[in-house]
């Protein structure tokens, strides 16, 4: 083993120690458990006073880095709480700092830390986003509701798109989502239940359009961008 790998092994080892320590204080905590109830969310927020924007941007970019935390009762709370203009800047704010922090862990510890985080099957599918920059085909992923970019933020941290680039797809790719969360907060805020449930079914029908015909989706985008990929290759 060169001392090169041995200095990367080493610290690959003390970061997987670090996360699991981190992740056995947040389960002792019940941090995992507030982030799965709105109603402890929103007294937890309230509990903050006037840094209470400040934590509402915290939650949202730690439910980014702990990927499996899912995002739309945080989306949904910010809506509630500032209303949908403020509830979408401010979730913005959280979700771009969390894609950004899962970028550059994925870049600064290489592979076998997103191995580790990653979903297997998010691995396999979106390998091919790692051949070349591919910036418009990464955006159109971030602005498709149903796919993970919270584990795409940590695979693309392995691409070739700098840092800036993916600043700017993780801010305005997740837009669509952070928009329709927001409102929906906000018709709850306001007691506009017809409001909000005919927003959810839209949601709900856009969403299952995107799951039937998603690994179609899947299949013609990773075509495209493997064809383009080739046409570059060849032009060199």
């Amino acid at each position: 083993m060169t001392k090169n790998k041995g200095r990367a092994l080493l610290r690959f080892t003390a970061l997987a120690v670090l996360i699991a320590l981190f992740v056995l204080l947040l389960y002792e905590f019940g941090v995992i458990e507030l982030f799965l109830n709105e109603e402890k969310l929103r007294k937890f927020i309230h509990s903050l006073g006037p840094f209470g924007v400040i934590g509402f941007i915290v939650l949202q970019a730690f439910q980014v880095v702990a990927a499996p935390i899912p995002g739309e009762v945080t989306g949904l709370l910010g809506g509630y709480l500032y209303g949908t203009f403020l509830g979408v800047i401010l979730s913005t704010i959280g979700l771009t700092i969390g894609s950004v922090f899962a970028f550059v862990l994925g870049r600064v510890f290489g592979k076998p830390f997103v191995e580790k985080v990653v979903d297997p099957t998010v691995l396999n599918k979106f390998d091919y986003l790692l051949h070349n920059k591919g910036t418009f085909l990464v955006f159109f992923l971030f602005l498709i509701p149903g796919f993970p970019k919270d584990y795409l933020s940590y695979l693309l941290g392995l691409s070739k798109l700098s840092l800036l680039e993916f600043t700017v797809i993780a801010g305005v790719g997740r837009l669509l989502g952070t928009t329709l969360l927001s409102l929906g907060g906000n018709y709850l805020r306001h007691h506009e239940y017809e409001k909000f449930l005919s927003l959810a079914g839209i949601a709900v029908v856009l969403t299952l359009l995107v799951w039937l015909f998603k690994d179609k989706i899947e299949r013609l985008l990773r075509i495209w961008h493997i064809n383009k990929y080739k046409k570059e290759k060849n032009k060199k």
